[in-house]
């Protein structure tokens, strides 16, 4: 019997760890590596994702924590990733309900509308965020406690 395939919605604070190293980067690079392993695998983005990185990526380089080089080629690299985007214009309206009711930005908002509209997880590295949800109807698993499918290496 073939395990369930990974599907599930990251946020950049996930996808971000994979160019600027921190606690739990290792654990970001597995989540991501599923897409090159097993094609079932699908992780969904709100279009805002990208907007997300390219700024996490040119703090760091502002900061000197990266070159702009590297900031611009960790860019590339998340910019060719097989995800599955849907335009934030379509999740605003769920959106802003939960932002207002859970005191979140719209930007997170955004991201739990998706999850919770195609009925996935919400993986994330902002244990805040995990913090506000918690107890409600909503799935948002922080990085540090999300476990690879069965048969990962």
């Amino acid at each position: 019997m073939n395990p369930l395939p990974l599907v599930c919605v990251v946020d950049a604070s996930v996808a971000a760890q994979l160019y600027i190293p921190e606690p739990l980067t290792p654990i970001a690079t597995i989540l991501f590596h599923q897409l090159v392993t097993d094609p079932a695998t699908t992780l969904h983005v709100p279009d805002l994702f990208f907007i997300e990185c390219a700024n996490i990526f040119w703090k760091c380089a502002r900061r000197g924590g990266c070159s702009s080089a590297a900031a611009t080629a960790a860019m590339a690299n998340i910019s060719a990733l097989r995800l599955q985007r849907t335009p934030t214009f379509e999740l605003t309206a769920d959106a802003m309900p939960i932002a207002h009711g859970y005191d979140l930005t719209a930007y997170d908002a955004c991201y739990v509308a998706l999850a919770y509209r195609l009925g996935v997880a919400l993986v994330t590295g902002d244990q805040r965020l995990v913090n506000k949800l918690a107890g409600s109807a909503y799935t948002v698993t922080w990085l540090g406690a999300w476990v690879p499918p069965a048969g990962t290496p």
